[in-house]
């Protein structure tokens, strides 16, 4: 089989022919390793402006050019072709539009196949990998990338959205104030992705979101999950009305353990500086971790702490009294239930505890929505995308502007 009728069966092109196909050849008549594609055009068809996409008169010919197509056996290919110049009755004399390369108008010499072959290869290695292995630039990588994420948000449906996430991620933690991201994700089953990205986490930055989101949409009853950010949870409850926001298991939990933590450490220095024993040293993670995932000697360890009048004992257990909370199935009951907790760790003393106790009395209605739910849409979905967009970071070492880190995440 000829190598044109190849392309042919494999890559049809509407109003175009595969003319010949030949080794390219330097001045001196020796072949450079690479694979020219003679492309012409279908007589039969108008070639069609590139500026109004109408048909019209040929005018002419450019000078015949490469465009990049994907390589075979390592054989870089180009298709050679000489672009028609279009007669066009509103626009005048303008070059014709080609749907086979990843520019509307065709002001770009990238093949939409080896733009799709990059673009799918730049979600899974570094973009300095992908265009060593194939020989193309890393700014023709980037267009890829550029070229399928513009193809999926023009065409990405927002109807039958019933759940999204709301959190930030740290992009670069330098001098003074960190640098990051407000990301919005999609949590309905199998349509798990992200829609949109912010810079920043202010309010303008969540209000940005509902405002390319739609008033029409935002108004519908909506799950969304969060975490307390005061700056996410009064655009949430300004811009959309109707949504159920969900405070999610994951920063909760991760609040009270900080507590218990610094109450731990402040009871080590305590019992260092009176001179007692220091039975709570090297203990953190008997405390920290839940008790399935404990190893025989912390298990044992935190066994005999336990047995001790210590105020990072009564900590831990108030933390693990709390675990009851998420297996209720009434939210009046889980209520009733958080406000005894509550009045416990008020008389208990211990000031980093109720100060987080105080924080959850404060937003008793958002943690509740969690049962409305029935713990379909929670946190843990939201950090599993975070985590995906902070390897993604890592794979590409970082990015130098953050229109290429908004494309990266957006490709992934």
């Amino acid at each position: 089989m000829r190598a044109e009728s190849i392309f042919k069966k494999k890559y049809p092109i509407k109003g175009f022919v595969y003319w010949k196909a030949e080794f390219g050849r330097d001045g001196r008549g020796r072949e450079t390793g690479q694979l020219l594609v003679h492309i012409r055009e279908d007589g039969r068809i108008r070639g069609r402006c590139g500026e109004c996409d109408r048909p019209g008169p040929c005018h002419g010919h450019q000078p015949a050019r490469k465009f990049d197509m994907i390589p075979i056996w390592g054989m870089p290919v180009w298709f050679l072709y000489a672009r028609r110049r279009i007669e066009c009755p509103d626009c005048g004399v303008k070059a014709e539009r080609l749907d086979w390369l990843a520019s509307e108008k065709g002001k770009t010499f990238l093949t939409t196949a080896f733009a799709c072959f990059l673009g799918m290869w730049a979600r899974m290695l570094p973009w300095s990998q992908v265009s060593q292995v194939f020989g193309a630039s890393w700014h023709t990588v980037r267009m890829s990338v550029e070229y399928l994420v513009d193809y999926g948000r023009k065409r990405q449906d927002l109807r039958g959205i019933k759940a999204i996430g709301v959190d930030e991620i740290a992009v670069s933690k330098g001098k003074g104030k960190g640098v990051f991201l407000t990301v919005v994700y999609q949590l309905d089953a199998g349509f798990r992705r992200l829609p949109w990205i912010g810079r920043e986490r202010t309010e303008e930055t969540l209000g940005a979101f509902f405002k390319w989101f739609g008033d029409l949409r935002s108004g519908k009853p909506l799950f969304v999950c969060s975490d307390m950010w005061k700056p996410y949870l009064k655009v949430i409850a300004e811009r959309a009305v109707n949504a159920r926001n969900i405070l999610d298991r994951f920063h909760i939990m991760k609040n009270l353990n900080e507590a218990k933590d610094q109450i731990r450490r402040d009871e080590t220095r305590r019992l260092e500086s009176e001179g007692k024993r220091p039975d709570l040293k090297k203990s953190r993670w008997c405390f920290l971790k839940r008790r399935e995932n404990l190893t025989g000697d912390q298990a044992t360890r935190l066994s005999e702490l336990l047995s001790m009048n210590l105020r990072t004992v009564r900590a831990y257990l108030l933390v693990e009294e709390f675990q009851r909370f998420w297996k209720y199935v009434s939210a009046t009951w889980a209520g009733r239930f958080l406000e005894n907790w509550r009045r416990l760790v008020m008389r208990s003393r211990l000031e980093p505890l109720k100060r987080k106790a105080i924080t959850l009395r404060g937003h008793k209605d958002l943690i509740l929505n969690w049962f409305a739910a029935r713990g379909e849409y929670n946190g843990g979905m939201v950090e599993g995308l975070n985590n995906k967009a902070k390897t993604r970071i890592k794979i590409g070492y970082g990015y130098r502007t953050k229109e290429t880190l908004e494309l990266a995440l957006s490709a992934c």
